[in-house]
């Protein structure tokens, strides 16, 4: 592979966080994120803006972001599914908000409340106010290979929702395997699809490993010409409202792939690594994630940084 870069998008203190029994302290949350950005990631989800009785993992968002510490170079981004969420964003000084669009009607009534066409609508006036305050606005088409509730999901659907939702601008536009359904074939002529509809914009991607293919669907990814890549450190997470979704790809074992496949990301394997182990010590258990486990290669192996 020839030497390119990649922006790892850190989910783990949202999308990791929001899925696991346990509810971390406001001030451990805080500890997790600021380990992450030592380790050099820069951008971050760091909660959501739901309801807490749907998602009490994420019930201290405002609180979490007021301690978070303010760098020019960190981008915290904060999930929302309405314009509630979007006022209290604003209330906040995050500085990114991202909104998910199910390309399943069924799921997104599972997990939104409402069918897609209305998410789609919402996202339009959402990206609006945001980018009118100032915020960068990004918008996911999740569940884009396949629905729990549905079955499988075509090529064309999620083409479609695709020019939907670039019409409000979106600073990138996301693909979500939620329930960890896709192989590389299906990344690479998905991707494919969707980047000749929307041309130059940013493509970003998140995958689940819940049928261990998301590292290979990530490395699909990255030569379809994605910029972004969701992980989540130590594999923590997944959905709450997709039946037996386990986790998110570690941040760790994609950042070994990177690493050797001389791909550049910023980020030092042996800090997040370390975080992972921490996060044990916090969840009380391990985490899915192999590199905690086997360490880098040759012995000792550091990334960058």
């Amino acid at each position: 592979m020839s030497s390119r870069s990649i922006t790892i998008v850190e989910v783990g203190p949202r999308d990791g966080l929001q899925s696991e029994p346990e509810i971390l302290p406001t001030d451990s949350k805080v500890q997790f994120i600021e380990m992450a950005i030592d380790a050099g990631i820069r951008r971050l989800e760091v909660a959501s803006f739901v309801h807490p009785k749907r998602v009490p993992q994420m019930a201290d968002a405002e609180a979490l972001i007021e301690k978070l510490p303010e760098r020019d170079d960190v981008s915290y981004i904060g999930l929302i599914m309405n314009e509630r969420g979007l006022d209290r964003a604003l209330a906040t000084r995050i500085g990114e908000i991202g909104m998910v669009v199910v390309a399943s009607d069924t799921y997104n009534r599972k997990n939104q409340g409402v069918g897609t066409d209305e998410s789609v609508a919402a996202w339009c006036k959402i990206a609006k106010r945001a980018q009118e305050s100032g915020l960068r606005a990004n918008v996911m088409i999740s569940s884009a290979f396949g629905c729990p509730y549905e079955g499988e999901v075509k090529v064309e659907r999620v083409v479609e929702l695709a020019k939907q939702v670039i019409e409000a601008g979106p600073a990138e536009l996301g693909i979500a395997d939620s329930i960890g359904v896709a192989v590389p074939s299906q990344v690479t002529d998905l991707l494919g699809a969707v980047r000749d509809t929307v041309g130059e914009l940013p493509l970003r991607c998140h995958f689940h490993n819940t049928r261990n293919t998301g590292l290979a669907n990530a490395q699909a990814a990255i030569g379809a010409g994605v910029t972004y890549l969701d992980a989540s450190i130590g594999g923590i997470g997944g959905c709450p409202f997709a039946p037996a979704a386990t986790g998110n790809i570690p941040t760790d074992d994609l950042l070994y792939m990177l690493d050797r496949s001389g791909v550049e990301t910023g980020v030092s394997l042996n800090k997040i690594i370390a975080v992972s182990q921490w996060l044990e010590g916090e969840l009380g258990r391990g985490v899915p994630a192999l590199l905690p486990k086997a360490g880098g290669f040759p012995s000792g192996a550091t990334g960058a940084g």
